[in-house]
């Protein structure tokens, strides 16, 4: 699943949207975040259709999908966390919303009426999995990668959110939710495990995602695409990456075989 990314953005000028476009330094956003941990619940870049369906705003939302029948932060963090229901005396089980499944945002309750009435595009530039790996004579190793786009300063993944009220403080906020989509052949040797990816999606694509008009055989089409390999690039780093300055500083492990392409880089 895609529970850590980074956005970069230092050379381009525009955040670009097929014909629409946003000036990096009128933004109130920090674009200068190279990782992040969705653990933490933090605020990031998110792209949110305007009002009138014909531009776009990028502002900071919380990564987490807080459904509206959670009333309270408390409720909130009992949600995260699971536990005892203080209602009901049973164990509840923990939830993590940070990512949700594309292929099946439309027949899940908690996330089907922001699949269709709330798209948004979470801005990275790209983002950390783990690859498990057994040594000769050894035991499973997790060895982490930064995957990104070959040529590409920052691109977009299909999200959902869902503005949030705790009724307790009044606080209100953009909650949201990055889609995953199975993993091309790439990402199914990186995240071997799960072998699962983020939705990436190109600009046109991109595009149609926050329109307010799609159809649901094409929210169900976007919500499950897989960005061709070629398009990728996954790069080994070192494994105490989370504690790096730079942490997506390459890494070679000896004893780890190369990723195997489908295609001529």
């Amino acid at each position: 699943m895609c529970f850590y990314i980074g956005v970069d953005i230092s050379r381009s000028k525009h955040i670009k949207l097929k014909n629409l476009s946003k000036k990096v330094d009128e933004l109130p956003v920090n674009l200068n975040k190279p990782m992040v941990s969705g653990f933490d619940y933090p605020l990031w870049p998110v792209l949110k259709p305007a009002a009138d369906g014909k531009d776009f705003n990028i502002e900071m939302m919380h990564w987490e999908f807080i459904p509206s029948y959670i009333k309270t932060m408390e409720a909130l963090v009992h949600f995260r966390k699971g536990g005892i229901n203080s209602t009901t005396g049973k164990k509840d089980f923990p939830h993590n919303t940070l990512n949700a499944i594309g292929e099946e945002v439309l027949n899940k309750p908690t996330y089907k009426e922001a699949a269709l009435n709330r798209r948004c595009l979470i801005l990275a530039s790209g983002f950390y999995e783990w690859r498990h790996f057994t040594p000769p004579g050894g035991k499973d190793i997790a060895y982490p990668y930064y995957v990104d786009l070959i040529g590409e300063e920052y691109f977009f993944m299909a999200g959902i959110y869902n503005p949030w009220i705790d009724q307790q403080s009044g606080e209100m906020v953009d909650s949201f939710s990055i889609l995953t989509t199975k993993a091309n052949s790439l990402m199914e040797q990186v995240h071997n495990n799960k072998k699962r990816m983020p939705v990436i999606l190109p600009q046109e694509e991109a595009s149609e995602w926050i329109r307010n008009d799609l159809s649901l055989e094409k929210i169900s089409s976007i919500a499950r695409y897989s960005i061709p390999s070629k398009i990728l690039n996954a790069t080994s780093i070192i494994k105490n990456f989370r504690q790096s300055g730079e942490p997506r500083e390459p890494f070679h492990y000896i004893e780890l075989p190369d990723l195997v392409l489908d295609f001529k880089p």
